[in-house]
């Protein structure tokens, strides 16, 4: 990507002083007039690069200039690296350790696999995400729309849209973007999503409303529960919601407090405790969750 090889070239510069326009085409697989375009645009761009002829010439940031040449310190690129190592761990290539190493050259121990963290992106379904995660991440860049089958709570259908992101949150992958079934901005599930394609279409990107995962599930009316927890389930409590979401009660029990955007979710999330929890309110939620339990206790009578 140009925005990858541009904060690369600026980097070199930064620890090199001067390279010359053929070291950085050889360093970056691309050819000399495309390191012409690239140091342009960080010209336009207000970085004061100059350039020299002859021997010992080459590219450099002008003297002078007040760009802090220690922009990039150890502790940066490691914390750089802790997070695009995260990106390599959903994806089958080392797409972005490569490009750290491209970006360092004077010194190593920068890049040195000494980080104390460690953060993975993957998941169980890995051999079927990483292609999902590449397929759209290079329709993006292509600006190319894509076709396939969702499966959703709501039911079936065959969607085709224009992806603008990918996004990591609540330990699931999304792509959101403009659905042309619905003429409007959709997030969709990466794990629902079957015989995902590109289309070979190309689109205009369109002007985009800002994006938040709380504006796109703000059409689900929020259900706020309460619900009654056991000691043993403290630790599930604490892990999938936090210390806040609880308190305890007095004969040791914990009880629990969330507004939840989707019934379907609080039912299995629930049901996922076996007989740990019970929820309190609200009493028609209650009693539907009732409902469905005895239907289950009938479905499994011996």
């Amino acid at each position: 990507m140009k925005i990858d090889r541009l904060i690369g070239i600026l980097s070199i510069l930064l620890q090199k002083g001067t390279v010359t326009a053929p070291f950085l085409a050889e360093k970056f697989e691309v050819s000399r007039r495309t390191i012409s375009r690239d140091i342009e645009a960080l010209c336009k761009a207000g970085i004061p690069l100059v350039t020299a002829q002859g021997r010992g010439g080459g590219i450099s940031i002008m003297d002078g200039c007040s760009i802090d040449r220690t922009l990039l310190t150890s502790a940066d690129m490691q914390a750089i690296l802790t997070g695009l190592k995260s990106l390599d761990s959903v994806s089958q290539t080392n797409r972005y350790r490569t490009l750290m190493d491209k970006i360092h050259l004077k010194n190593p121990e920068i890049l040195e696999d000494n980080s104390h963290i460690i953060i993975n992106l993957g998941s169980w379904y890995r051999h079927t995400l990483a292609p999902k995660v590449e397929l759209i991440q290079k329709a993006i860049e292509n600006h190319e729309t894509i076709q396939f089958h969702y499966c959703s709570p709501s039911g079936e259908s065959d969607r085709t849209m224009e992806p603008y992101l990918l996004v990591f949150q609540w330990s699931s992958w999304y792509v959101w973007g403009y659905c042309m079934a619905r003429e409007d901005f959709r997030l969709f599930k990466l794990n629902r999503m079957q015989n995902l394609s590109r289309t070979g279409v190309s689109f205009l990107p369109r002007e985009t409303p800002h994006f938040s995962m709380e504006t796109n599930f703000s059409s689900n009316e929020r259900i706020p529960v309460t619900a009654r927890f056991s000691p043993k389930a403290k630790w599930r409590l604490m892990d999938d919601y936090g210390p806040d979401s609880f308190t305890e009660a007095p004969d040791g029990s914990f009880l629990f407090s969330f507004e939840f955007f989707d019934k379907e979710n609080l039912f299995s999330w629930l049901l996922s405790f076996r007989g740990q929890a019970e929820m309190l309110t609200p009493v028609s939620l209650r009693e539907e969750f009732s409902l469905l339990l005895h239907k289950m206790a009938e479905k499994h009578d011996i």
